[in-house]
């Protein structure tokens, strides 16, 4: 098993108690039959290595504009980009066969949503322009080069050989993180009532984009030996706390981390919360989280299907462009390539019953422009236009 991190706060090695570099290196578990190996990713490397290409050539155009070099490769770097280039280490790992689990310690909610969001978001961009973009290079490459001693900088050959390998590497990581039957997302939270309904919030988010949720641990319970006065009150919010949250999630396990009377530092505190936290669940039955986003035929034609947990009708809005699907949930949104049928459908309605948006899409033989729909008929709605 390998155990990294995406967090540039680099407390994975704090939690292990032992020094950790960009590659794995071997962590001793006594008692344990099998192998452990940690690595604490070097993300600025990934970023130079990723990245070097493309960031030349844009501090290039930004100071061929007029602005200042180092304001120049302040811009070019987008937040998130260092920590998402991590991830496609995933990759390289897995399909190298070392390891047979591979577990990714990530940075706090905001961070994380944010990195789980750029592959998505990256692959559409590229979609639109890498293509369009090469062609339209070399078509101006040589009006350009006449066009004075200063002429603006085009990209060439390699700079789009890189945006299509930085393509192709984070479609393969998304794939992967969005396949149940290859990963999931384990949430954890304290059994505090703002902690909760942040935690749905990350739940609403990723199965919006698609990643699934296999278990919520519910971290530092108050346990049942605790009898001192002055923790009555935390003892019993936490039970009320807990029996919401295993409502709320359910079919979703809900496991409990005990508060331990000592600070979790090193690989046998690590065991010992691990035997507290994991003693009576089995394991396999926590690696099969429902696929977020689904499509399905019809009778009338398909319908996609979206897990949306702990919203209303009136959070979601939804527009067609084209071939694109615009979500729009909570203030989060996600642009959905629409793939094969779907792309020449038209949308026909949607719905939101018991946490999950339904969108129908039915032939369009004209491919004539639809009409306003609403969602379930209430506030929510779904527009359709062409461009």
């Amino acid at each position: 098993m390998l155990v990294t991190s995406t967090d540039p706060a680099h407390s994975l090695a704090d939690a292990l108690d032992v020094a950790l570099d960009d590659r794995p290196v071997e962590v001793a578990v006594p008692g344990a039959s099998g192998r452990l190996a940690a690595q604490q990713v070097d993300a600025q490397a990934r970023l130079e290595h990723h990245w070097s290409d493309i960031r030349d050539y844009l501090v290039a155009l930004l100071s061929w504009s007029g602005i200042g070099e180092i304001a120049a490769e302040e811009l070019v770097l987008l937040p998130g980009l260092d920590e998402l280039f991590a991830l496609i280490d995933l990759g390289s790992h897995l399909v190298g066969g070392e390891y047979d689990l591979v577990v990714v310690d990530c940075a706090p909610t905001a961070e994380t949503l944010r990195l789980l969001a750029l592959p998505d978001a990256l692959g559409w961009y590229v979609d639109k322009l890498a293509g369009p973009g090469r062609r339209m290079a070399r078509a101006l490459r040589p009006l350009v080069r006449g066009a004075g001693t200063t002429p603006l900088p085009l990209p060439d050959d390699a700079v789009f050989g890189t945006v299509e390998r930085v393509h192709r590497d984070l479609a393969e990581v998304h794939a992967l993180l969005q396949d149940p039957a290859r990963a999931s997302i384990r949430l954890v939270c304290t059994p505090e009532r703002l902690a909760l309904a942040e935690t749905e919030r990350t739940a609403t988010t990723l199965s919006l984009f698609g990643y699934g949720v296999d278990a919520v641990v519910v971290n530092r319970v108050l346990p049942a030996e605790v009898h001192d006065p002055y923790f009555a009150a935390w003892k019993a919010r936490h039970a009320a706390n807990l029996a919401e949250v295993e409502s709320t999630f359910a079919p979703t396990p809900v496991l409990r981390a005990p508060l331990l009377d000592d600070e979790v530092i090193g690989v046998g505190w690590l065991a010992t919360l691990a035997e507290a936290l994991y003693a009576d669940v089995d394991e396999a039955s926590l690696r099969a989280p429902v696929r977020p986003v689904t499509v399905e035929p019809t009778a009338e034609g398909h319908a996609l299907h979206i897990a949306l947990p702990f919203v209303g009708r009136a959070e979601v809005d939804l527009h067609r462009r084209g071939g694109d699907l615009h979500v729009k949930v909570a203030g989060v949104r996600r642009t959905i390539p629409l793939l094969g049928a779907l792309r020449r459908d038209l949308v026909a309605g949607a719905t939101l019953e018991d946490g999950r948006l339904e969108v129908r899409f039915v032939p369009d033989p004209a491919h004539t422009v639809g009409a306003t729909v609403p969602v379930g008929g209430r506030r929510g709605k779904i527009s359709e236009g062409r461009t």
